[in-house]
């Protein structure tokens, strides 16, 4: 059975395409990525932005078709915080169902956080650590899930995300310190708001804002999913990464190596989110994971068709 699993994001559409053998591990045929930002303007307007919709449609369109090509015998997709904020989300579903045939589902925060804590359990092999934080920092909003021993889960999805939080505070280049100031108040609140009393033992980041940065770190030239999905970063490393993004005017931004093209201006809101968290938190490094909703979603899946078989 060949499986594609489709994350429609707030900044980017993600496609993993894998043959799913009984028995054995899932095998990647592809794994697809482009930054759309579907969810650019939807925080002060409401909408969706016609050029980025029609952008993430053509790309749904394009990613659906490669899937088909490689034999997949089923396509299932979600979308999170763009969709879920916009007015026009459903009609955007409407759009997708009748150009590609694939039924998107708008999905909670909650039902975010629960597929990528079983990517982050599935695909770091972690299975009862004593105290575990997972961090999903997207464009549009940031999930927390906390696990303890007993498989205990917290969930909650925040409205912070790097392209949410550049378009209503980032208006300079290089961004100005005052803003860099405002950012990291705002993400303090909403964490004080959260009232979380916790010190993880561990803390592991999903998604691209956190492995553009430890490719950055690591300086990839070219993107190298098994050596960033596994690789630390220290606070330190984040701290120094926030430093050198607030230096930098966008343009020598996008050419540093390991800088996903498209995330650029919005990587520095994205870093001090992952600081401001790991600053509440306690925590002096985190675990990267390269295998976030999309991952989720398949072994959602495959859980499901073993449970009915």
């Amino acid at each position: 059975m060949k499986i594609a699993s489709l994350d429609v994001g707030s900044n980017t559409v993600l496609m993993l395409v894998a043959d799913c053998s009984a028995g054995l591990r899932p095998r990647v045929l592809a794994d697809l990525a482009r930054i759309t930002r579907l969810g650019r303007g939807v925080d002060a307007s409401g909408k969706l932005d016609p050029g980025s919709a029609q952008l993430t449609l053509d790309t749904i369109a394009e990613f659906t078709s490669e899937a088909k090509r490689l034999g997949a015998n089923r396509i299932v997709g979600v979308a999170t915080a763009a969709l879920r904020d916009a007015a026009d989300g459903l009609d955007f579903l409407t759009l997708v169902k009748n150009r590609t045939g694939v039924s998107l589902q708008i999905v909670t925060g909650q039902v975010e956080a629960e597929l990528s804590y079983l990517a982050t359990q599935k695909g770091l092999e972690i299975s009862s650590p004593e105290n575990l934080l997972i961090v999903d920092i997207g464009g549009g909003s940031t999930e927390l899930i906390r696990a303890n021993l007993g498989n205990t889960l917290d969930l909650v999805s925040l409205q912070l995300g790097s392209v949410r939080l550049t378009e209503r505070i980032v208006h300079h280049d290089p961004p100005l310190p005052s803003e860099a100031k405002r950012l990291r108040e705002l993400v303090d609140h909403s964490l004080r708001r959260l009232g979380w009393v916790y010190r993880p033992s561990k803390m592991v980041g999903i998604a691209g804002t956190v492995t553009t940065l430890c490719a950055i770190r690591l300086r990839l030239t070219h993107y190298r999913s098994e050596v960033v999905h596994g690789s630390i970063l220290a606070a330190e490393d984040v701290r120094n990464l926030i430093q050198l993004l607030g230096s930098l005017p966008l343009g020598q931004r996008r050419q540093l190596p390991g800088m996903e093209v498209g995330r650029a201006d919005v990587l520095f809101a994205g870093a001090i989110i992952l600081e401001r968290i790991m600053n509440h938190f306690g925590c002096a490094e985190v675990i990267v994971s390269d295998q976030g909703v999309r991952w989720g979603l398949l072994w959602r899946e495959l859980e499901y068709h073993s449970n009915h078989n």
